[in-house]
């Protein structure tokens, strides 16, 4: 399975992969997990782009699915990869998907774009895609071109572009506003074995074939 951590610049990603990497060993899972983001993926440009965000995204589908033929998952935490992109990504319609959304308020946000010295110009840019996830959590149709343009070309968008919210559109929201770095470690970890077992939403493969529920 592949196990997708997503959010803004400032919720925590990062921090969650490893939190929960120390956990999994501290569980005996880590010959269980595997945990990655895009720069333990391949090197990154000098000037990232959309389109090459999403080709990585296809790595990650592409290493969950080997990881899977031997009984393992991919956490894959650490970058702002919306769960649109995942389930575009070409191979993504043979691996199951679950999708985790690292949340929090506005206050708190723009708080910890303070500390990390994002400049000033750039924070409304943060806070507005964070916005624009939170939709996306829940309906598919809010703003799709926010990933969609100068999108790589590759990327199946006919499995959920057009799509009206349904029950199958369906992920995990976390509020980390007034979480420690641990403790939202080890929530992402036991989302993790929770989506595992079938206990939180899950996107199987190929659920886009199937007719959108009411």
């Amino acid at each position: 399975m592949l196990l997708l951590v997503s959010g803004a610049s400032g919720v925590g990603k990062t921090t969650a992969r490893l939190h929960a990497r120390h956990l999994f060993e501290r569980r005996g899972l880590d010959t269980v997990y595997e945990t990655a983001e895009l720069f333990t993926l391949g090197p990154i440009p000098d000037v990232p782009t959309i389109a090459w965000r999403q080709q990585q995204v296809e790595v990650a589908v592409r290493r969950a699915i080997a990881l899977e033929e031997e009984g393992k998952h991919l956490l894959f935490s650490g970058d702002p990869v919306p769960l649109g992109e995942a389930l575009a990504a070409p191979s993504a319609d043979r691996i199951d998907i679950a999708a985790c959304l690292l949340d929090l308020d506005d206050e708190t946000h723009l708080a910890r774009l303070e500390r990390r010295a994002e400049p000033v110009e750039l924070r409304p840019l943060h806070q507005g895609f964070a916005a624009w996830m939170r939709a996306h959590a829940t309906d598919p149709g809010h703003v799709p071109e926010a990933v969609t343009m100068d999108a790589w070309p590759e990327m199946r968008w006919d499995r959920w572009v057009g799509r009206a919210p349904c029950p199958e559109w369906a992920m995990t929201v976390l509020d980390t506003s007034r979480l420690t770095p641990e403790e939202v470690g080890a929530r992402v970890t036991d989302w993790c074995e929770d989506a595992v077992a079938g206990k939180a939403p899950v996107f199987r493969a190929g659920w886009f074939a199937e007719p959108a529920e009411g």
